[in-house]
C-alpha cells in the first residue's frame, strides 16, 4: 500500500535512479511536473473543493487526504490496460500493465473531495503519485452522481507516450497480468483489489471480469 509518506522528491529520485539501472526511462523532472500542476490548478475555480475521480488503485488505496467520496460514472472515457509498466507493480524482469483511461465509452468509479484550503497540499501528492513519467495527461470534466453532475480531476492516457500499448489481445494483457511483479507487489493483485472494491460499490466491470477470467485458465 502506498502512503503519502512515499511521495517525496528524493524517493522519487532514487525510485527512477533504480529503474534507469536496468534501461531507459522517461521522467518528468521535479520542475516539470510542478510546472504541469501549477497549469492545470491555474485553469479551476478559486476557492472551490476538488473532486478527484479513481478508477483503479485510487479507489482502494488514494493516499492522499479527502473528505468525502461517492460513486460515479464519467463518460468519455473507458478502463484499458494499457500502460506498460516497469516500476510499482512492475519491473524490468517482469514488466506489467497497468490501467489507464482512453478514449471511448463510459468507466464507473469513485469521486473522493479535497477540501478548497487542502488543494495545494494534497495535489502535489496526486502529481508526484500519477505523474511521474508524463504517462497520463490530467483531464477535468464532468463525472455523473446519483442524477446529479459534478466536475473532477482525472488522468487520462497520454497517447503520444512510448509507455502507452494500443489494442493489446486478451491473451496478451492476460499473460503480462499474471507475470507483472515488482515492488509493491503484483499486478495479479492489482487486477484483483480493483474488481473486490468496485464490486464494494456495485460495480462490475466486465471487461476486467474477462481479463481474471482468462488469468486463471
Amino acid at each position: 500500500m502506498l502512503k503519502r509518506e512515499d511521495f517525496t522528491h528524493e524517493r522519487i529520485d532514487a525510485l527512477v535512479a533504480e529503474i534507469r539501472k536496468h534501461g531507459s526511462f522517461e521522467a518528468l523532472s521535479h520542475e516539470e511536473r510542478e510546472q504541469n500542476r501549477k497549469q492545470f490548478l491555474s485553469s479551476l475555480p478559486e476557492g472551490e473543493d476538488l473532486w478527484v475521480f479513481g478508477y483503479g488503485s485510487l479507489i482502494w488505496n488514494p493516499a492522499f487526504n479527502y473528505v468525502d467520496m461517492k460513486p460515479v460514472r464519467m463518460y468519455g472515457y473507458h478502463r484499458s490496460f494499457c500502460l506498460h509498466l516497469t516500476i510499482g507493480r512492475g519491473s524490468a524482469e517482469h514488466p506489467g500493465l497497468m490501467l489507464a483511461l482512453d478514449r471511448g465509452g463510459s468507466c464507473n468509479g469513485m469521486a473522493f473531495r479535497i477540501k478548497a484550503e487542502a488543494v495545494e497540499a494534497e495535489t502535489r501528492i496526486l502529481w508526484m503519485r500519477e505523474m511521474i513519467s508524463g504517462a497520463y495527461i490530467p483531464h477535468y470534466g464532468p463525472l455523473t452522481a446519483a442524477g446529479s453532475v459534478i466536475k473532477g480531476l482525472t488522468f487520462v492516457i497520454n497517447r503520444q507516450h512510448q509507455r502507452y500499448m494500443q489494442n493489446l489481445g486478451m491473451d496478451r494483457i492476460a499473460d503480462m497480468l499474471c507475470n507483472g511483479s515488482g515492488p509493491l507487489g503484483t499486478c495479479r493483485e492489482y487486477i484483483e483489489n480493483t474488481i473486490e472494491h468496485l464490486q464494494e460499490i456495485g460495480v462490475r466491470d466486465r471487461y476486467m471480469a474477462r481479463i481474471l477470467r482468462r488469468m486463471n485458465q
